[in-house]
């Protein structure tokens, strides 16, 4: 049996509250999902291949996310869905994926385990802060003018060190930097700069230009 008229009828209506910017935000999410995806695969089939294409979504989520942006102001379609929707996104793109990537690489000790969990839990924070704040930051006009600590789509960064590091064979049980024990939970350095990255993005002393 198909979905009565009224139920149709309100899925249609879902969809037509969708401006254009807001599916470029859904290829924002889509590339996170993939990088998921694809560095599990590498984990499977320890392909540098799939590690690779699992960090180059990270600049395609970007790409996506500066466009939902622009386009956003271009049609001047700014609402409430889109603010929230396009920080789901993130959350996926640029928490959630560089984690994943980063233990795909070999950060798989119990402090490293902490440090990715601080760093995604810093992200959803500050993305409900400036979700909070984005009228009051406003001012009269229509844009925020600075964030409040670093952007989450920062963590770009985070996996183009990862890229780099798998391109010098220093992933793994290679992994650059060793390992440190303490209190019997294995720590490797390069997971300190997923908890540099969380620190930075919770700031509220630092203020970053919006373009």
């Amino acid at each position: 049996m198909g979905s009565p008229p009224t139920s149709r009828r309100k899925h249609f209506s879902m969809l037509r509250e969708f401006h254009l910017a807001d599916f470029f935000t859904l290829g924002n999410a889509a590339c996170g999902v993939a990088a998921v995806f694809l560095a599990m695969l590498y984990m499977g089939s320890q392909s540098l291949t799939h590690f690779y294409a699992a960090a180059a979504m990270a600049p395609a989520a970007f790409l996506f996310d500066v466009l939902d942006g622009r386009i956003a102001r271009w049609r001047q379609q700014h609402s409430s869905l889109g603010r929230e929707l396009d920080s789901l996104a993130d959350v996926i793109s640029f928490g959630v994926a560089p984690a994943t990537l980063g233990f795909a690489a070999g950060l798989n000790g119990g402090w490293d385990w902490i440090a990715m969990i601080y760093f995604v839990c810093c992200g959803v924070s500050r993305l409900a802060r400036f979700n909070v704040t984005a009228e009051e930051l406003s001012g009269d006009g229509d844009k925020v003018a600075y964030f409040e600590g670093t952007p989450i789509p920062t963590s770009v960064i985070l996996t183009g060190i990862l890229a780099w590091l798998a391109s010098n064979g220093q992933i793994g049980s290679a992994l650059f930097g060793g390992v440190w024990t303490f209190l019997s939970w294995e720590l490797h350095p390069v997971a300190l700069l997923f908890a540099l990255s969380g620190t930075l993005m919770i700031s509220k002393t630092l203020h970053i230009p919006k373009l």
